[in-house]
């Protein structure tokens, strides 16, 4: 009896020991979000996701970028974290063309890539989208038609000439005035500010001078709108002298709102595609699949996506208006 109760406390023993080994060599992944700017609440709302995420889904996952929105500054930070050998890069890019071959490197050490606001990146296994874009693109312009009474002449800012998704917004809506609001102008080319409230104050400063007879600005990047917004306060407008449309933060843009200084902001909850990309990028390391119609765990709970080709997208369009800025939380 005594040598099987001893035989049964040493199995036991090498059986704790052996789990407690596996759980103590378990792989805790390192994936490091890469976004085109620190420091602006856009990306400061993204970050939240990326940190939930983390604990949800027991991760080390972060967040890092420049502190200007400049291409060959990201470059170097995705360059640092392929030397220290993270398991996946998540990336917001500020030129995709400029950042397609690091990301192919990342991927060709074996590095998992995933990108937002940049569809058809080179170099990425997926990118995450949290809208339809065309349906996006067509609602701002769409709005600042009505806004406008559908004629005058409007500007376009966007947050470069690289940012991959506020071009191609830009085109989007230039395409949809161009087939539908034939006595709408647009004065200048695309203006590059909308990541800086500052530079895009300025650039509003400048177009009210050219352009006298301006009515409209569509703003590509959450600055963008902002800092036109307080050129009009400076300018003492009143509601309705300009519309001004565009990507916003909800509480950064609410007394700009009030006032009838933006008309209405369109965006989605930036911490759900922070969350969605160390989700995808889990998953992957994971071996599992990325399946059209599969739930990906998210800020408010699980959501259903739709796969194009690596394109992986989600439906969440929120229209920011005087009334629900404040209540959205961010």
């Amino acid at each position: 009896m005594m040598n099987k109760f001893v035989r049964s406390i040493a199995l036991s023993a090498l059986m704790g020991a052996f789990l407690f080994s596996g759980i103590a060599g378990a792989k805790e992944y390192e994936i490091a979000t890469v976004v085109k700017i620190t420091g602006i609440p856009w990306f400061n709302r993204l970050e939240d996701g990326v940190k939930k995420a983390a604990k949800d889904l027991n991760v080390k996952a972060y967040q890092v970028g420049p502190s200007d929105a400049d291409p060959a500054q990201q470059i170097r930070i995705v360059e640092d974290l392929i030397a220290k050998g993270v398991d996946a890069i998540c990336v917001v890019p500020n030129d995709a063309n400029a950042m397609g071959p690091v990301l192919q490197k990342a991927r060709d050490k074996g590095i998992v890539v995933i990108t937002h606001e940049s569809p058809n990146q080179p170099g990425a296994d997926y990118d995450v989208e949290a809208i339809d874009n065309v349906e996006f693109g067509e609602m701002n312009f769409a709005c600042l038609a009505d806004a406008m009474g559908e004629k005058g002449d409007f500007a376009i800012f966007v947050g470069s000439l690289t940012v991959p998704l506020h071009n191609l917004w830009a085109d989007i809506g230039l395409e949809y005035v161009k087939k539908n609001y034939p006595d709408m102008k647009l004065v200048t080319d695309r203006i590059p500010c909308g990541e800086s409230a500052e530079e895009s104050y300025k650039k509003t400063m400048e177009l009210l001078k050219t352009y006298p007879n301006l009515k409209g600005i569509v703003g590509f990047g959450s600055l963008g709108p902002i800092g036109g917004a307080r050129a009009m306060e400076k300018q003492k407008a009143k509601p309705g002298d300009m519309a001004i449309v565009g990507t916003v933060m909800p509480e950064h843009a609410s007394r700009y709102l009030s006032r009838g200084l933006i008309t209405k902001g369109f965006l989605w909850d930036p911490a759900d595609p922070g969350y969605a990309m160390v989700a995808v990028a889990k998953e992957i390391l994971e071996g599992r699949e990325i399946k059209d119609g599969m739930e990906l765990p998210m800020m408010t709970g699980p959501k259903a996506i739709t796969l194009d080709g690596n394109i992986i997208k989600l439906n969440a369009i929120l229209e920011i208006t005087a009334e629900n800025a404040r209540e959205l939380g961010f």
